[in-house]
């Protein structure tokens, strides 16, 4: 890339910045409001942001919000949040959400290690993992979404058993993740190592990410998980070498 590409690149994200804070429904705390206090709409997500008790959904790592908003539109009795750190992806999402009219969709901009600070006990529904980093090097294990560290953060804030997706192209992760429902006697309700060789119609396939478009133009496959997360235990690591 050149220097005049960096810098129109440069440009058209300041612009999307600038942008995102005039946008209905998305959430930019600073980290001194999250560090070593709780989120202000902690607890407050239905009442104060979406106006109703309909269930909360997340979707971690959201990157452009593909799947908050598809999912809001195929869904408008429950309410999406898509949480990620990228401002000018986010934009994306929350841009359509504003030009297509969509109230039950909003996007939060924090590291998903603060996310405790922002949700109470049983707020949170469901939960959508898509396309994360797959952290397959063994010190960088703890920083895996679907790994039992984060699912441990998750279950101070959700139902009890209340339900995680992951949707990946990277099988280290997908049989992993497996292996640890399994391991922690979770209830596995759904999974498949390559959803488009199976033939499904549900939002697993219809809706598309950006990323998960160039994976499948690359031949890869797109493996996904349905489990139920209990709130009354410990999620308990695998300790088998990743490297």
């Amino acid at each position: 890339m050149n220097v005049s590409s960096q810098t129109e690149l440069g440009k058209k994200k300041l612009l999307r910045f600038g942008e995102l804070g005039t946008l209905e429904k998305v959430f930019q705390p600073t980290v001194e409001e999250v560090l070593r206090k709780d989120y202000h709409l902690k607890g407050k997500w239905r009442s104060k942001v979406f106006g109703n008790e309909n269930p909360l959904i997340l979707e971690l790592g959201c990157g452009k919000g593909e799947y908050s908003v598809g999912l809001a539109k195929n869904y408008p009795n429950c309410n999406y949040l898509g949480i990620d750190i990228k401002g000018a992806r986010i934009w994306t999402g929350a841009r359509t959400a504003h030009d297509e009219g969509l109230s039950n969709v909003a996007f939060l901009r924090t590291r998903i290690d603060f996310i405790q600070s922002f949700f109470a006990k049983d707020e949170v529904d469901e939960l959508w993992i898509t396309f994360p980093d797959p952290q397959e090097k063994r010190r960088r294990k703890k920083k895996r979404l679907s790994g039992a560290h984060f699912l441990n953060k998750y279950s101070s804030f959700m139902k009890d058993n209340g339900v995680i997706h992951l949707k990946t192209d990277n099988k280290l992760l997908y049989t992993d993740t497996l292996e640890l429902a399994r391991y922690n006697d979770l209830k596995i309700e759904k999974n498949s190592d390559n959803i488009y060789r199976e033939g499904w119609k549900d939002e697993t396939v219809t809706i598309q990410t950006y990323y998960e478009t160039s994976f499948l133009t690359e031949g890869a496959n797109i493996s996904y998980i349905r489990f139920r997360l209990p709130g009354n235990r410990e999620i308990k690591e695998l300790h088998h070498d990743i490297y």
